[in-house]
């Protein structure tokens, strides 16, 4: 299995990036190995989602922090649950599984460092997060949208409940460790008599043993299921980030709650507009005419089009900002970014001999009034290189 890749690797930035470099390094990326940009290519595609989850991490400040100090362990859910383990330094517990470091030093000094109470095997656990992505456009990424996606959900089995013991039966209480999970030995050695303390053979861990298993989950108590899930995506959600469907994920064990789906959103490219944060981009072409004399032009909105009269003399690449007119901010009600026109002026071309005989009957008959940035930077250009 390949090693995996350096977040700051991924997305090309120096440790001490800013998070505008990041954001920019993100959108770079992500536009060079976007799925729709890149049919069929899974090595394309892989690296999407890299970037994916790179820029979700390094552009929220705690993942960051985590990440920085712990590397991928630090940010990785399974290695942080909130209970049964060991405090983490960066705040959550750490969850070792079946394995209890504790072991280590009931070999040797016969429990538990520091004295401390073991999880009971039978209380409630909350089910594993579980994360897939949803491929939407540029509209709906603007408006917010309902989707369905199909996911892998462990779910309690339907038969026995999570029991994992056949209908008509239930589980009963290991008699080796009495529902502990775990058993102490001791063993004579040449220093004297060692205590230790591991898991139960009998039931490994589980403190309970089922005598009948469920045939349907074959005694585990949970089964794996493909489900159609509806979730409500928010408007102004941007390419490349997360959202949370609380209780979606995994079922819990022993009667624990549900995890959480987190969802990666990623949005098709528009064929005219662009985004910059909140704020929408789009580059509107005028004629000649349109841009010396003035006119009435359509200029295309996300809620459709809206008439704007052009000013005389409208210069190309110049701009003008049509306010609440860009993407919402997610769980900001009432603040909505701004949509920036930017005016190109189209020079005209394949022109005929006529069109161009009038073209130059109208330069002639322009004064330094109409062309007087073209005056100034020539006599710029004479001064700087000594020409009269």
């Amino acid at each position: 299995m390949a090693e995996k890749r350096e977040y700051y690797e991924v997305l090309g930035v120096p440790k001490g990036a800013s998070e505008d470099e990041i954001k920019k390094a993100y959108r770079k990326v992500a536009k060079k190995y976007h799925p729709d940009l890149n049919p069929d290519d899974k090595e394309a595609e892989a690296k999407f989602k890299e970037a994916g989850e790179a820029y979700e991490v390094l552009s929220d400040p705690a993942k960051r922090q985590r990440y920085d100090q712990f590397g991928h362990a630090g940010v990785d859910p399974n290695f942080g649950v909130g209970g049964g383990g060991y405090g983490g330094a960066y705040g959550g517990g750490v969850d070792f599984g079946d394995f209890d470091i504790g072991d280590i030093f009931s070999s040797f000094f016969g429990g538990n460092p520091g004295g401390g109470r073991r999880a009971n095997p039978n209380a409630p656990r909350q089910g594993a997060d579980v994360e897939t992505s949803v491929v939407i456009d540029f509209m709906e990424a603007a408006k917010g949208c309902k989707k369905q996606v199909s996911v892998g959900i462990v779910e309690n089995c339907p038969d026995c409940g999570g029991s994992g013991a056949a209908k008509g039966t239930s589980p009963k209480t290991c008699p080796q460790c009495n529902g502990r999970g775990r058993v102490v030995t001791q063993q004579r050695t040449p220093f004297g008599v060692m205590q230790s303390e591991n898991v139960c053979p009998q039931c490994r861990g589980a403190g309970r043993i089922v005598e009948t298993p469920c045939r349907t989950c074959n005694g585990v108590g949970q089964v794996r299921r493909s489900q159609q899930i509806g979730i409500n995506i928010p408007a102004g959600i941007d390419d490349g980030q997360y959202f949370t469907v609380r209780g979606m994920g995994n079922a819990g064990k022993n009667g624990g709650p549900s995890g959480n789906l987190r969802v990666a959103v990623h949005v098709r490219p528009h064929p005219f507009f662009e985004r910059d944060e909140y704020d929408l981009l789009v580059d509107v072409p005028v004629t000649y005419a349109q841009a010396a004399l003035g006119a009435e032009i359509e200029i295309p909105t996300l809620d459709g089009t809206e008439t704007y009269r052009l000013k005389e003399g409208t210069q190309p690449g110049e701009t003008i900002r049509l306010r609440g007119k860009g993407f919402p901010v997610p769980n900001r009600r009432g603040l909505v970014g701004d949509e920036i026109v930017r005016f190109t002026v189209e020079v005209p071309t394949h022109l005929t001999s006529a069109q161009k005989k009038k073209i130059r009957e109208l330069d002639d008959a322009m004064n330094d009034k109409n062309h007087g940035a073209a005056k100034s930077f020539r006599e710029k250009v004479k001064k700087a290189f000594g020409k009269s």
